[in-house]
């Protein structure tokens, strides 16, 4: 491998009559030099195969260095956000002749090499905006000087980068499976229990791997990098559990919610020491906790508050790099006490509601104003469930539901609506509603009543598919993304990812096809038509295409599985 080095480096070394260049890697002063944190402190240089993690001020740019001394060499770089979006450019210029080693002439002084480095932008790579982990992958780059911009325009934030000229062999970052969601196999009033398929990187490639399980009250995370950010420094580690004791109730008491006679009796991981000076009761608690548990599949979260939504992300983590993947999150919502309980639904708010297999939930909604009409939307995530409504206990409506529907009722001054929600006989259920009393308050996108993909098999080729889904008279954005599956993917794999409410975010980058508006206003010509290109002869692809409406909420249409042609 090249060690990734930048002209400034140079500055650090005693000037010479020698002439200077760009050395290529020595991997023992390598090793020497990532084991020592404080080599690439605060400096430009970006090492070829370590990650690095530093600061961005806001609005306050920052630029890293490296480069690639020979031509069609492999390349990849992943930039991590942590609490904060980036912006972030990679782009290369050719070396100077001195510098690629290549000169014959005399050597360009250092001030001179350094001042075009400073002004010169070269041609931009890749570009990038959010708070997605992202990468740039290359099998040949030229060879050249490589330039990283990145940019902070929301706060002060952390970062990593990693960055290498041999990704088939390092793989630093442990895989995911081909099922990469955590299920919740089991819900009580204070556990669930979780279960998730184990990284080939630990199954297949046997490196060491340790899964850690994250868990709050407010979204998911994207990276372990988010979380550790957010987490207090005493709080940051949670030790597993004894040999023995997998699944004895945690010691993290109520869950980050502290009482008033138990602040002395609290244990381990929740204390909080008073560092630098500080008082602890002054330190606010931070209501996300991490455990990290080995290398099991399944766990059980205890001590949870009942009938309280919370989100759950598993990391796996290579213990040899430190390195991490995320597994996608998911999030439940435990179980009601003996009495029931009946949730208050805002007007306009969209609210969150699990169900357990052929169980039921109460809602109340009480308008604080007088009103002509009240509308429900409903986002069944999974399997259709059945919807009651009743005005001051009088039955307006009782529906089953499948995808998205809207009810509109008439109003009464004063009146009360309670909403019974019941489950599927097949599985636990998802579901997001809103009640309003804002007839133009929409939330979710309008569907057509059939949301499957066709694909044409006499338009299929070695490289491409053509695809075809119907739209609404109302102009929405649709998004289609792919992904590349086994050839003995079926059925029950392809149902296990029906769930409609997680959206395009869930997605990596790289699966994304492309994004587009349509609409039409007859309703007989709302088909739109798509080619997905560059797919590999032989291979099955699954396609999926989301809805995003004006609210920002996603639903995802019927997975369609395809195959493109092995002989053309």
């Amino acid at each position: 491998m090249l060690l990734l080095r930048c002209p400034l480096l140079l500055l650090l070394l005693p000037l010479s009559s020698r002439p200077q260049k760009l050395p290529t890697r020595d991997e023992e002063l390598f090793q020497m030099q990532i084991r020592d944190k404080a080599f690439f402190h605060d400096s430009s240089v970006i090492p070829d195969g370590a990650e690095i993690s530093s600061y961005l001020f806001r609005d306050a740019p920052k630029r890293y260095f490296f480069v690639v001394e020979e031509d069609n060499t492999p390349l990849a770089v992943t930039v991590t956000p942590c609490d904060a979006p980036l912006e972030w450019k990679l782009s290369v210029q050719e070396l100077p002749e001195e510098a690629s080693g290549e000169g014959s002439g005399e050597p360009e002084p250092l001030e001179q090499q350094k001042q075009q480095i400073t002004n010169e932008e070269g041609t931009e790579l890749f570009s990038y905006k959010g708070n997605d982990v992202e990468y740039f992958v290359s099998s040949s780059s030229p060879s050249g000087l490589y330039q990283l911009d990145l940019l902070s325009t929301e706060k002060d934030t952390h970062f990593k980068v990693y960055a290498t000229t041999t990704p088939e062999s390092d793989q630093p970052y442990p895989e995911l499976p081909y099922d990469p969601r955590i299920d919740v196999t089991s819900l009580g009033r204070t556990t669930v229990t979780l279960a998730w398929k184990p990284s080939p990187t630990a199954s297949l490639l046997k490196q060491p791997i340790q899964y850690c399980i994250v868990i709050n009250k407010e979204h998911n995370f994207k990276s372990l990098c988010a979380v550790e950010a957010k987490l207090s420094s005493d709080d940051a580690f949670m030790m597993a559990p004894k040999p023995g004791l997998d699944f004895s109730p945690f010691d993290f008491a109520h869950f980050g919610f502290p009482s008033d006679n138990n602040s002395g009796k609290e244990r381990g991981f929740l204390k909080s020491s008073s560092k630098f000076g500080r008082q602890t009761s002054s330190k606010p608690r931070v209501d996300l906790h991490k455990v990290c548990i080995g290398n099991k599949n399944i766990f059980t979260v205890s001590d949870l508050k009942p009938d309280t939504q919370y989100y759950f992300d598993m990391f796996a983590v290579n213990t040899n790099t430190n390195m991490s993947t995320a597994y996608v999150g998911t999030f439940a919502r435990t179980k009601e006490e003996a009495k029931q309980k009946t949730v208050e639904l805002k007007d306009g708010k969209v609210t969150d509601v699990f169900i357990k297999r052929k169980g039921a939930k109460f809602l109340r909604f009480a308008p604080v104003s007088s009103h002509q009409k009240v509308t429900f939307s409903i986002h069944s995530c999974l399997d259709a469930v059945q919807i009651q409504v009743r005005r001051d206990g009088k039955l307006l409506l009782s529906q089953n539901v499948e995808g998205v529907r809207q009810f509109q009722l008439r109003g009464k001054a004063k009146a009360k609506y309670l909403i019974r929600l019941k489950g599927s006989k097949k599985g636990a259920s998802m579901l997001k509603i809103l009640a309003t009393t804002r007839p133009n308050k929409q939330s979710f996108p309008s569907l057509p009543e059939d949301t499957r993909i066709k694909a044409f098999d006499k338009l299929r080729t070695c490289s491409s598919v053509t695809v075809a889904w119907l739209g609404t008279q109302e102009r929405n954005k649709f998004c289609i993304y792919k992904r590349e599956v086994d050839d003995n993917y079926n059925e029950e794999q392809k149902k296990r990812e029906q769930n409609q409410c997680l959206g395009p975010d869930t997605r990596k980058k790289l699966e994304k096809v492309l994004c587009k508006y349509f609409h039409s206003q007859n309703i007989q010509k709302a088909v739109t038509t798509e080619t997905i290109r560059g797919l590999q002869p032989g291979k099955s692809y699954l396609l999926d295409v989301y809805v995003i409406g004006h609210g920002g909420h996603s639903v995802k249409y019927q997975s369609k599985l395809v195959k493109t042609r092995k002989f053309c």
